[in-house]
Parts: structure tokens; sequence; C-alpha cells
């Protein structure tokens, strides 16, 4: 065995000396913090810039607007500060061993801060966006409120359209998810104050942020490159969302606001309110927060149609068409608060407290028609199909959707960071949990007709206008489509109980120890961090389908507000609600289908995830490498149900059955796997004012809640034939690598010019796919639908983005900020043989703004645009659900009164966008879903002391 090599004696006493002289150097060196702050010196601000001229040092500002730099040697220096939006500002230090502050305030320096321009309306907003965006590690957007308590928009979901690369999925005409880069919502994670947020609905990761809304946000971080210190759980972005804390204010504050809503669809007016507050209790205590209520009214009238198919001669038509009259009744109540706590000059400790509540009462008049047959023979040029009970069942469905859901968000964090000369020690527990539930919502009351006579019945459909179907009933047949006593009580579905909780526990640790050197600094750091998650789903759905009695439409009819289409008669919710309560008795049960309905959608997922980083910083005056590698481990333990209905006349174990029967077993799956997740992220300024990025990181998003989870479930026939969608524990996890080159130029004080271009390779994407004849976990079917792992996926972009202030021009012109950004995405990934656009993914997006302020004065006009995108994988590309494009212009004003008192109006959704998906087919484009809301205005008054 050869000998283990020597350490050369001279090379080993050199690196004596170097740890004794870092040592020693250390011993005469202090520590220079200070705090950077607005010219009021109220409010301090975030990412400043902080160099000491003389040894080329830099540092950011915190969020308290303090910056500290260690091991910094004797002697008397120049600090240089600079923060977007205003002029560098340098100052003379003197350092002597012991810790020393350097205070500094950017800006006028003026009495009332309500009057500087610095911490007031969208310039505001705009400085401290791209300061922060300058000095971060990577790639990276920003939206910041200002220093009253003004963010631009409602709730989280609608700030973030304005963000480069940006797509916001709507839900009844209002942003819910979020898209970025033209990835699946799922693809993105979201944090509040460093935990990440749970989701309340069953199924899915990804957050619905309409849950948060905007006013008890600071800030929201688009993290779109990772450092190994981060969670590694995001393809899209990961968004950061942080609350404020006491320590951004010396002064008191106080916000309070009063607005209404208007609807246009239903006339009706919603109330808001909420208060925003922030005080130093003493010099080391301080107390933050915020509560906002909003009720708001509104409707949306919509239009399905589905089971598109064409006849031999040509003739296009769909076998279902719904119209859908909602009225909808959302509450939201969110707050915060957090307590900051300096125990001494080297040691902060917080706790971030959020809670919000979602309330969603919804009601949903519909009408239904069912054809059993194909249309009669007609010229297949004309966009037209006539049906008649001649050739086959016309069944016409006239009923109620009176659901009422909650949703609520908690997440409380403890933590804090202590500096000990050149250590930095980070820690923090925190403690999340999101939950959804129903109760008592009745889904649906079912009222029906069965045509199936001859001359009983005849409908026209013209399908000439893509987004508005209109239907005709043949004169013979008028007097009983129309009639509410021909239509006879069929089932009602109510949930008795549907309760989705997602709770996570979290903690973490970081140790940093920064090293000066002669031409810079290194910063080396490690860390852990414990994540354990729990997701459970219970539902209980009764099922009735007979009723003790005689019982029609006439006896709970009511009327309309659609506009759209003749639905009347339907089901009146109140009537309804007051007559199942009165005569619940007399409904009878289905045991086979409450049963089975139930039992096939529960599941408990429990995953714990087990991390751990190293991460080394390199700074000198112009350049930055962060480099690093993380460790992610994951356990998994995943329970559901095998629920297979069995007709009557079919077989089970050798015995013919003579009634319906549902079966169900259990089932539980364990799997454990290990992610070691390496990346760099490089940060040049090429000059004082361009910046170059360039970042490659590999992340890892783990399968959907309800694609993982072992539910199967299958319907079995009487003649053996086997239908079923399973759910897949052995699926994969989205593995991208990811590449990330950017450019920006901060130019005239407060703009940017940013370019970047990106690419992800991702292994192991999911969809959902067909199968015939398939056997999967040992259950068979004859077709069957399963979320499986395709083999790879690209995406390709640009992302343009362009901020200015116009302060340069002369009056009035002066006032003018423009903002525009676009996004081009282009992604495909194979399936089964199918080359595909990922699901979500829009080709172009863009937003542009233009606003104004001058005075009391602010004006902004606001437009969004999204391509199409690929929203479901059907059986086909012609069966495939596409969503159209979509553009939505919004302007808000306001004015104000007094430096205290201000005045607003807004108007969302001006020009009456609707949402359309639809198939491309052959021949013509075939509708699946058409909603249309109108705009909604708002008007208020905020008072600030």
């Amino acid at each position: 065995m050869p000998a283990a090599p020597r350490v050369p004696r001279s090379l080993l006493t050199a690196s004596i000396l170097a740890v004794l002289g870092t040592a020693a150097t250390s011993a005469m060196a202090g520590t220079l913090t200070g705090r950077v702050s607005d010219g009021s010196g109220a409010t301090s601000l975030q990412s400043a810039e902080v160099e000491i001229v003389e040894l080329g040092r830099k540092s950011q500002t915190g969020a308290d607007g303090v910056f500290r730099f260690a091991d910094v040697p004797d002697g008397s220096y120049t600090l240089r500060v600079r923060y977007v939006g205003t002029e560098a500002v340098q100052s003379a230090v003197q350092v002597t061993g012991d810790t020393r502050n350097a205070d500094v305030r950017v800006g006028a320096n003026v009495e009332s801060y309500i009057d500087n321009i610095l911490v007031v309306g969208q310039r505001a907003n705009l400085s401290s966006s791209l300061s922060r965006q300058r000095a971060a590690d990577g790639v990276e957007n920003v939206l910041s409120r200002d220093a009253i308590g003004q963010f631009p928009d409602q709730n989280v979901a609608e700030s973030l359209r304005r963000v480069p690369g940006i797509n916001i999925l709507n839900d009844q005409g209002e942003g819910r998810f979020v898209a970025v880069r033209g990835l699946d919502p799922n693809l993105n994670a979201a944090s509040i104050n460093g935990a990440r947020v749970p989701a309340p609905e069953a199924d899915v990761r990804s957050v619905a942020l309409d849950v948060i809304p905007a006013e008890i946000i600071d800030s929201i971080e688009i993290k779109k490159s990772l450092t190994p210190d981060m969670d590694a759980d995001t393809i899209g972005a990961s968004i950061e969302i942080h609350t404020t804390s006491a320590f951004d204010r010396r002064d008191g504050f106080l916000s309070v606001t009063a607005e209404s809503s208007y609807n246009d669809l239903n006339g009706n007016w919603s109330p808001k309110g909420s208060a925003d507050f922030s005080t130093m209790i003493n010099d080391r205590l301080g107390l933050a927060g915020g509560i906002s209520y909003y009720k708001r009214d509104f409707s949306t009238d919509n239009i399905e149609m589905d089971g598109w198919n064409e006849t031999d001669d040509g003739l296009l038509y769909a076998d279902t068409v719904e119209y859908r009259d909602y009225d909808v009744e959302r509450e939201r109540l969110g707050g915060s608060l957090s307590l900051d706590f300096r125990l001494n000059e080297g040691t902060d400790l917080y706790a971030r407290l959020v809670a919000s509540q979602f309330d969603d009462q919804e009601y949903r008049g519909r009408l239904i028609f069912e054809m059993a047959e194909e249309p009669l023979p007609g010229n297949p040029v004309t966009p037209r199909a006539a049906f008649t009970s001649d050739d086959g069942e016309i069944q016409v469905v006239r009923d109620l959707k009176d659901r009422f859901e909650s949703q609520d968000i908690t997440s409380l964090v403890l933590g804090g960071e202590t500096f000990a000369g050149a250590w930095t020690y980070g820690y923090s527990a925190a403690w999340s949990k999101a939950r959804e539930k129903e109760n008592g919502s009745l889904d649906p009351v079912e009222f029906q007709r069965e045509f199936d006579q001859p001359g009983e019945l005849s409908v026209v459909f013209d399908y000439g206008n893509l987004t508005r179907p209109t239907y005709s009933i043949s004169p013979a047949g008028q007097l009983a489509f129309y009639d509410p006593e021909e239509y006879e009580f069929d089932q009602i579905e109510r949930t008795t109980l549907s309760l989705s909780e997602d709770e996570e526990i979290t903690a973490r640790f970081d140790v940093a120890r920064e090293f000066s050197l002669g031409s810079g600094q290194l910063e080396m750091k490690v860390g852990t961090k414990v994540r354990q998650r729990e997701k459970t789903y219970d539902l209980r759905l009764d099922v009735y389908d007979g009723f003790d009695g005689d019982l029609t439409l006439a006896d709970l009819a009511g009327g309309q507000t659609y506009g759209l289409a003749n639905i009347s008669p339907v089901p009146d919710f109140r009537r309804v609600r007051n007559f199942v309560g009165a005569n619940f008795a007399d409904f009878e049960l289905n045991d086979v289908d409450t049963t089975f309905e139930s039992a096939v959608a529960d599941y408990a997922v429990d995953e714990d995830i087990y991390a751990g980083y190293v991460m080394g910083t390199y700074d000198t005056r112009r350049m930055r490498l962060i480099a690093g590698m993380r460790m992610e481990r994951t356990e998994n333990t995943i329970g559901g149900n095998r629920v297979e209905l069995v007709e009557e006349g079919g077989t089970r174990n050798g015995t013919v059955l003579d009634e319906d029967t549902v079966f169900v077993t259990p089932t539980q799956f364990e799997r454990e796997y290990t992610d070691w997740l390496p990346s760099v992220n490089f940060r040049f300024e090429a000059t004082e004012n361009v910046i170059l990025r360039a970042g490659a990181f590999r992340s890892v998003v783990r399968p959907g809640i309800g694609q993982l989870a072992p539910r199967f479930l299958v319907e079995e026939n009487d003649e053996g034939e086997r239908e079923g969608e399973f759910g897949n524990p052995d699926l994969e996890p989205y593995d991208a690598t990811n590449l990330d080159l950017s450019a920006e130029w901060y130019f005239s004080g407060n703009g940017v010019l940013q370019a970047g271009m990106f690419f992800k390779r991702i292994d192991n994407f999911i969809v959902n796919a067909v199968f015939e004849d398939v056997t999967f976990n040992g259950v068979s079917a004859d077709e069957a639908v399963i979320p499986i792992n395709g083999d790879e996926a690209s995406v390709t972009g640009f992302e343009f983005n362009y901020q200015q202030s116009l302060s340069f021009l002369p009056l009035p012109f002066d006032g003018f900020l423009l903002g525009f950004n676009f996004t081009f995405t282009d992604s495909e990934g194979d399936v089964l043989g199918r080359e595909i656009p990922l699901p979500a993914s829009a080709k172009y997006t863009w937003n542009g703004s233009l606003g104004y302020e001058q005075g009391p004065f602010s004006l902004r006009l606001a437009a969004t645009y999204r391509d199409e995108y690929l929203d479901e994988l059907g059986d086909s590309d012609a069966e495939d659900r596409y969503v159209k494009d979509h553009i939505q212009y919004d302007v808000s004003a306001k004015y104000r009164i007094t430096p205290q008192a201000q005045l607003f109006v807004e108007f969302i959704n001006l020009d009456d966008e609707p949402y359309t998906a639809f198939q491309r087919g052959s021949g013509r484009e075939r509708l699946l879903q058409y909603e249309e809301y109108s705009w909604t205005g708002k008007a208020g008054v905020r008072f600030t002391f």
C-alpha cells in the first residue's frame, strides 16, 4: 500500500500563519453598521446599496434599512449609498475597533414625508421595486407598496399580473392562480414570511392567491432563479410574500381605507374596508399589522358545451349544451400582525402572524339539453344542428347549485437573526395551515323532463357565433318546454361534508461566516431545514334520488338574472333551501351512489422533506458569484381507496350480483427519494448602471396531491366492461434544469431597460393520459385515465421589461411614468407519441401601463394581455381544450385632498373581456365554455396619520 501523501511543512506553516493573521486582523477590526432611510428619516429603505469606497466592499440594506460590515480595519472611510430614483450620497465614517453606527438619509430632507415623492405613490413603488431588483442575487422582480401603505392592486394575484412573464388564470373574472413563464401554476411555490403556503383546495399544490388581500402585504418577490439556501420546489418562480415589520418605520403610523365597488352585470354595490398600522413601543420593541375586509357581489353569464361529434355527412354538433346563470357573493377577511424585538445590538427576534379567510357563496341556475341521437341531416357549411324527439330522446334538465365554501390560511413564523462579528446565525420555526370546508351545499337540485315521443319537442342550435350559441324551440313543443309542472324532481346531491386540510411544520437553521479579502469579501454559508406536511381530504356526499310525494319544478320555480338566453323556469334558491329544510325527511337516500361518491374522494398524504445545503458567495466591487449544492430527501406515506361499482347482473368472485354494489378497499403506499440540486448565480456590474446576470440551477416539483393519491375508481357494467380513473403513487417529480441570462440598464434616475433569455429542460413532466386494456397497480380496466410522467419537455423564452419615470421632462410632462413588459415562451413536450405545448403555457404575454403623478393627483392606465394556451389534454389533438387569448384594461385615479386624506376610483375589466375555452377540431373551432362578467368600478377614501 503506498504511503499517504505528506503536506509540505512550508505550506502547512503558511496556512497556520494565514489563519492566525486572519484572527489577528479580526481582533483589530470593527463592525460598521447603519440605517438608510428616506429624506424624512421616517421610512427605512430596503436594498439600498452601501459601499465602503476605500475597501471596495458592498452591502445591501435589509427590510429595516440596516446595513452591516464585519471585520472593518480601523481607519477613516467613505460610505457611498445608492438607491434607485435618487442621487448617490457620500459620507465620512470613522472605525476605531468598536462597532460604529452610520445612519444615512437619501432624498430631500423634509419635515412631512407625505410630501416626499421618494416614499409616496407610483414613483415610490417604482423606486423600491427597482432597488430591490437591482440588488438581487439572481433574476428577480419585486412589487412593493409605498410608505403610506398603498399597494397597487386588490389581491396578490391581481398585483402579480403586472410582472414580466406572469400569466394570471381567472376564476369568475377575478385573478386567482399564477402561471410564470407559461408554466402550470402547480410548478410555482408561494411563501409568506419565509413559510411555504399550503393549499386549501383538495388535490392541488398551487395556492389561489386571491385568498390573500393586498392591504396586509408589504412586498412580493418573484424569484425566477434559485440559490442553494432556497427551497427547490419550483420551476416557474418562487413567490415570496412579506408583511410589514415595525422596524420599517421609526414613527407611528396608521392608515384607514373605506370603499365600495359596483358590478355592472348585477347592479350591486359591495363594501370594503382596511386598516394598517405600525408603532414602536420603545426603542427595542415594535408592533405592526393590518386588517382587510371585502364583500364582493357579482354575476357571471356562462355557456358550456360538450360531446362534440360529426355526422357521416359532415355536420358538426354537440350532444350536451348548458346555459348557466351564476350569482356569487365572496367575503374576504385577512389580517397580519408582526412583533419585532431587538434583544441587543446583535440579535433581532420576530413573530409574524398572517390569517386570511375567504367565503364563497355561489348560486347557479342552469338549463341543460342532452341529446341521445344525432341531429337531422343538414348542410355542413351552415353552423346549425336540429334535433327532434322523433329520432331520439331529448332530456331537458333545469337545476340549481347552492354552494357555500370557506377557505382559510394561517401562517405563524417565529425567528431571528444574530450577528457575532463575522458570524451570522439565522433561525426560524413556522406553522402553516390551510383548510377548505363545505357542509350543507346542494349541488345540484335537479328537475328534468324527457322528451322521447314523436312531435313532443324539436330544438335547433345555431353555432354561428362561437361564443353565443343560441337555441330555438318548435312551436309545438313550447308549451311543455316552458311549463314548470312538466319537470319532475330527479335528485339532490348534498355535500354533508367536504373537508380539505393541508398543514406544514417547518424548522430552519443557517450559519454564515464572512471573510474580508483584499479584493472583496467571501461568505460561506451552511444550513438545514425540515418540512413536515400532512394533507387530507374527507368527503361525505349524500345522493337523494326520490321524494315521498309529488314534487315538480312548479313548487320551487323562480326567475333568472341571465342575459345570454331565456333559461326560465329554474329553481329559486330561497324556495329550494326552505323546502329542503322543512321536508328533508321525505327525500330518499341512494345508498349505492352515496357510498361510491364519498369513498372515492378520500385520501391522506404525509410528506416529510429533509434538506441541507452549502453555499459560497464571493463579492467584489463589480462582481458577485454564488454557488453551492442543496440536498432534499423526500419521504411519503400515501393512502386512498380502491372503489369499484359493479352494476346489477355483474359478477364478483363468481357470484352474480342482484343489485348495484360498491366495493371499497383501502390502499397505502410508501416511498422515498433524494435529490442533489446544484446551482450557480453570477452578477456583474459592467458599468455602474448596467447589471449582467447568469444563472443555472436544478429544481424539483413534486407531483400534485390528487395525482399522487392512490385513489382507484372503477365502474363495471353487467357485461364486465370496466372504466376507471386512477391516481398514480409511482409518479416521479418534475426534474428541471434551468438556465437564465439577462442584462439590466438602470438609467435616468428611476428607470430600467431589461432583457433576458431562459431555458428549461423538464424531465418527468406529468399529464393525464387515456389507456385501453390496462392493469395498473393490480387494478384492471378496459379504459382508464391515469396521470403519467412524460418523457421530456423544454421551455425556451425571452423577457423584456421597460419601466421609467419621466421626471426629466419639463412641466407638466414630468409627471408621466411608463411601463411595458413582454414575454415570449415556446414550450413543447412528448406524451405517448404526441408533441404538445405544456398546459397553461401562453406563447405571448405583455403588460403595459401609463401613469401620471403630479402634486395631489395620480392616474394609472393598465393593459394586460396573454395569448391562448392549452388547458387540458384530450384523447386526441381535436379534443384538447384550449383557452382563448385575453386582454384586459384597468384604470385607477387618486386625488390627495389633504396630506392625510386621499380619494380614489378604479375601473376593472373596462372592455368586458370574457373567458372562452374551445377545441380546435376540424373545420372550425368548437365552444367548450364561455363566460362574461362585465366591468367593476370602485370608489373610496384613504386616511393616513
